[in-house]
């Protein structure tokens, strides 16, 4: 933990004074001191938590315990100036995160005198007797004045809570102050169990040509704290982290719903991305909400089917080619212009259409990466149900060890009443070239050739070709 402080070094007298002040009743800040609550949300479970705390200090010593902050705060990230008032000087600090429960109270009281109070069940009247606990493990053994008991016999009365035990996290910092008086304070920490992603939402137009896009930014708190009207900001962007052990997040369903505006402010922040939403918002405990981030309509989509080729194929002889593959349908659509040409954080993408009731009904969805703005965005819905292919290998000769050549005929075929164009993609190996082709090709990259064949309503289509190889 950082806080600032004065170059003169702390006094034998001063260290004396705090031991003396130790035992006093430290000074306890809950969530009610805060003046304003600042979180910054980060990819994978990282959050920032800025709070302005107004806090009574004594000049001198003082021991002050903040509570009502995260469950999974990085202690050594915590940092606690004086924004008002007098320095303030840290000697020591901890994060008691050994929560009061009924078991924990016990173990604590191993080797201590506590109260037993037993009920008589005829006459209702108490008796206490004093005993001394001398285990906790899968029960209690208990050594009164005259014998040993285990089990619980009755109701056992603690005289105090130990102070090392705290009814939530609390982070307790004992430090010098220059002044006396309440103080404006800022305590600012990283934590995990706070957590955001980006959730979208399209609808494909009837012709399919067209998509509106509604994104949504869902927030997640785990972190064992509440923060009330808190400025929210969010960070897109893969920050660089040492590995720790992360929790698991929880990521709901996004909703049908479209945004019609876009609450989030959107700026650059070194090579991320920062959105801030317009108004506080309270994000509570083991809550999950929504906000808004961004709407667009009447978006340019395009529609693709895919037959996708391995390149293990064209290795050697391939009898068992002769079976039906799926054709893949994809949406993809640029991102630019209009409302949209902004860059779009990670997500998933959940993509709707209507039927002829006007009811929406989902038809796939994909993850995306962080986008740019001018970026295309790709999605795979699934698989084609009407369109259909086989594959065949039709020929398989060694020229030389090095010098391979494979031939190939592909079936297509359209159950729908209207035509469509399957993208054939054969990722060939090695240095190539095509030798025949029924139809000609494009390369789609150095190592892929590509065939877009028309298939007519109900019917079918066939592509041959063979390929030269060299390794």
């Amino acid at each position: 933990m950082n806080i600032r402080t004065s170059p003169r070094p702390l006094s034998l007298a001063l260290l004396a004074a705090f031991c003396l002040n130790a035992t006093a009743a430290e000074t306890v800040s809950r969530a009610e001191d805060r003046e304003s609550v600042a979180v910054t949300i980060y990819n994978d479970s990282l959050a920032l938590v800025k709070e302005v705390r107004r806090i009574p200090f004594e000049r001198g010593a003082n021991s002050i315990a903040l509570r009502d902050v995260s469950a999974q705060i990085r202690p050594e990230t915590a940092s606690l100036r004086a924004r008002s008032g007098g320095e303030l000087r840290l000697i020591e600090q901890n994060f008691d995160f050994d929560l009061l429960t009924p078991q924990k109270l016990l173990e604590k009281y191993i080797g201590r005198e506590v109260t037993v109070i037993k009920t008589n069940p005829a006459t209702g009247a108490e008796t206490r007797e004093q005993a001394v606990v001398l285990a906790s493990n899968n029960g209690v053994v208990l050594k009164f004045a005259d014998r040993i008991e285990t089990g619980m016999p009755g109701r056992i009365a603690y005289g105090s809570i130990p102070p090392n035990l705290r009814e939530r996290p609390t982070l307790v910092v004992q430090l010098e102050s220059a002044a006396s008086g309440p103080q404006k304070t800022e305590l600012s920490y990283l934590t995990s169990g706070l957590s955001w992603r980006a959730d979208y939402v399209a609808e494909l137009a009837d012709d399919e040509t067209k998509l509106d896009l509604a994104g949504w930014v869902t927030l997640t708190n785990q972190s064992g704290a509440s923060y009330g009207n808190a400025r929210l900001q969010l960070v897109a962007g893969d920050v660089n982290r040492v590995q720790e052990e992360m929790l698991a997040e929880y990521a709901p369903a996004a909703p049908i719903a479209m945004a019609r505006k876009a609450p989030m402010a959107r700026e650059e922040l070194f090579e991320y991305h920062l959105y801030t939403l317009g108004r506080p918002t309270t994000m509570l405990d083991n809550q999950t909400k929504q906000v808004a981030l961004l709407s667009a309509a009447g978006i340019a989509a395009r529609k693709e089917y895919r037959l996708a080729g391995d390149s293990w194929y064209y290795r050697g002889l391939s009898p068992d080619l002769g079976r039906a593959q799926k054709v893949s349908v994809f949406v993809e659509f640029d991102n630019r212009g209009g409302d949209l040409g902004q860059p779009l954080p990670k997500g998933i993408v959940r993509v709707y259409k209507k039927d002829s009731r006007g009811n929406a009904l989902f038809v796939g969805e994909d993850r995306i990466d962080h986008t740019a703005k001018n970026e295309t965005v790709r999605l795979k819905l699934g698989e084609a149900f009407d369109v259909k292919a086989t594959r065949k290998q039709t020929d398989f000769r060694k020229i030389s060890d090095k010098v391979y050549e494979s031939g190939f005929r592909v079936e297509l075929s359209n159950a729908k009443n209207i035509p469509v164009t399957v993208n054939v993609v054969e990722p060939v190996p090695g240095d190539w070239e095509v030798l025949t082709e029924s139809q000609k090709h494009a390369k789609g990259d150095a190592h892929s050739a590509v065939w877009q064949v028309s298939v007519p309503a109900e019917g079918k289509a066939t592509l041959t070709y063979s390929v030269r190889m060299r390794w």
